[in-house]
């Protein structure tokens, strides 16, 4: 019986295929191998009908670093005494604009052609005698009559309806992909079974990354062995997600598919799984925790500095006062600086209140203490407001692209590595269909499961890339990482500093006893919104908005200069308490 492997990236990888023990030595096996180059809809394959042990072909596999996909299949089949190339999957369909492919393990015991009949005017007819080629010709045909252009829009449980059709004749776990969705179906009545496993590539995990044998400055994520085995590597010096499901577990972690049920992978995403064990798809992605629609809270915070020798004098810019908008209130504020100094207020371009303190005074020691209750209120969007699919990217008429010039401008990077974000980037316009909202939640909940909160890992000078790189980080790394995938897709996006309440009921307390940084993106007809990466959520009831600008400089709660002091020490404590719990 044959076997199946598939996986699903989120930017382009390089695999390197092993099945030598697989095939065995004595018998006609063969192989095969498709992928879709780079972001491209259009596949390439390669095939060996006759593979006899480690033949050519599969030792070039296990060093060929000419495949760079998101998206690949592989079968290989067992013993046969047919070995023709018209019948050695996957095969692979020019349809409505993509190429569609499809590999099979099992067999159908049945007229091929009555059961699966197809209309002789429909362009896609077998040329060869398998049942696998038959049945896909016949799912085609189907896919085509409701005028459908993608898996999706012809409906997951659709497919899995016709696959279950065609599963009452015989054996049946089938990988079928349209160059966007990788869909996987498990055979209802025995067969092979399938298990999958969605893995994010940190570069310290030493459980499966190891030196690559030919390139020791590069690791490589190993699944599987000999017998059935995949490496994979980067082009990049980037970190991945990857989205794997074959009939052989290639690892203890794999989960095994229920029979009859099916599990969907897309652009290293595991979107959508109907075994009855996974009532919520397999991605870790969650619903954020928004709160109640309004809530009063208090926050206190308290910086102190000391320094070893005196201060002569020192000059501050203080952004510490919340926003008062149509969904924030300031109810009370107090703010209170120890040492007595020359105070003033001022509005900085980017509309955040700023005090200014210059100290003539000599002093070792000084604490800003602020306090403030403020009502915050969720945003409540009127869905009609915008077009039920707004696509990217969005277009701007030159008026509003001039104003919105600053939030629209990528960070000074070097070009390679600009278009490896760009790459990162487009990954999740092109899983979500370039939908607008839909790109920018699935951004906010893929850093929040992806990559590790770190605190002293990265540093004020750390970028975009090398967070993208590492995947560990704090709130400003990930904000600072989304904003630069937004603005990548024309999507205006700015840096929020402020607070974030998370009490006894929420999911996630990172950054609870500190300020807190998050994204906001301009949407058409609803403003500027706010995005947690950090906590995988939208801007809610629960974040209290102080100051915004480009980046963290823009908005830093504390700045300044100071003449003498010698060595500084920092100290902050910051508390956030619902007023009702008072």
């Amino acid at each position: 019986m044959s076997e199946l492997l598939a996986l699903s990236a989120d930017i382009p990888i390089v695999p390197r295929m092993s099945f030598a023990s697989a095939i065995g030595t004595t018998e006609n096996n063969g192989w095969g191998l498709c992928w879709y180059p780079e972001q491209e809809l259009r596949a390439t394959a390669v095939r060996d009908p006759s593979s006899r042990g480690s033949g050519g072909l599969t030792e070039v596999l296990a060093d060929w670093e000419l495949i760079n996909t998101p998206l690949l299949m592989a079968h290989v089949r067992g013993a046969t005494t047919r070995a023709i190339y018209r019948d050695t999957q996957p095969f692979i369909y020019n349809f409505r604009g993509s190429s569609w492919s499809m590999a099979h393990s099992g067999e159908l015991m049945c007229d091929l052609e009555e059961t699966f009949r197809i209309d002789e005017s429909f362009p896609l007819q077998p040329v060869g005698v398998s049942d696998t080629e038959r049945v896909f010709c016949w799912i085609m045909s189907k896919i085509d009559e409701k005028d459908c252009n993608t898996i999706e829009e012809f409906g997951f449980d659709n497919l899995a309806e016709l696959l279950a059709e065609a599963n009452i004749h015989g054996t049946l776990t089938v990988q079928i992909s349209d160059g966007r969705s990788l869909f996987n179906y498990r055979c209802n009545s025995g067969g092979r079974p399938l298990y999958f496993n969605r893995t994010t590539t940190i570069a310290d995990d030493g459980n499966s990354r190891v030196e690559d044998p030919l390139d020791p400055n590069r690791l490589v994520q190993k699944f599987g062995d000999n017998e059935m085995g995949i490496d994979v590597l980067s082009d990049t010096e980037s970190e991945y997600c990857i989205s794997l499901c074959s009939t052989v577990a290639l690892n203890e972690v794999f989960e095994e598919v229920s029979a009859g049920c099916y599990v969907i992978f897309d652009r290293g995403s595991t979107i959508k799984t109907d075994s009855p064990e996974h009532a919520e798809p397999v991605f870790l992605s969650r619903q954020a925790v928004q709160g109640p629609p309004s809530r009063d809270l208090r926050v206190t915070h308290v910086t102190r500095y000391t320094y070893e020798k005196p201060v002569d004098k020192s000059g501050h810019r203080l952004r510490l006062n919340p926003v008062s908008d149509k969904f924030q209130t300031v109810l009370n504020y107090d703010l209170h600086i120890s040492v007595d100094g020359l105070k003033y207020g001022y509005e900085d371009v980017f509309g955040n209140y700023v005090l200014g303190a210059d100290i003539d005074a000599t002093y070792s020691e000084l604490t800003i203490s602020m306090s403030a209750d403020v009502n915050v209120r969720t945003p409540i969007d009127t869905p009609e407001l915008m077009p039920a699919k707004q696509i990217l990217p969005v277009f701007w008429l030159p008026w509003q692209a001039k104003m919105m010039q600053s939030y629209l401008l990528p960070p000074e990077l070097p070009e390679s590595q600009l278009r490896t974000l760009t790459d990162y980037a487009k990954s999740f316009a092109a899983r979500n269909r370039g939908e607008l909202l839909p790109t920018l939640e699935d951004i906010t909940t893929t850093i929040y499961n992806d990559f590790v909160y770190k605190p002293g890992f990265t540093d004020i000078e750390t970028t975009p890339f090398e967070v993208l790189q590492t995947r560990k980080g704090v709130c400003q790394d990930f904000a600072n990482l989304m904003i630069c995938l937004a603005r990548m897709l024309n999507i205006p996006a700015r840096y929020r500093v402020g607070y974030i309440y998370t009490g006894s009921d929420y999911q996630n307390t990172q950054q609870s006893d500190a300020s807190h940084a998050w994204v906001e993106a301009y949407l058409p007809h609803f403003g500027w919104r706010g995005f947690d990466p950090t906590n995988g959520s939208k801007a809610s009831g629960d974040h209290i908005r102080v100051a915004t600008g480009r980046n963290y400089r823009d908005a830093t709660p504390t700045s300044g200069v100071i003449y003498g002091g010698g060595k500084e020490t920092l100290a902050i404590d910051v508390q956030v308490v619902d007023r009702s719990d008072l």
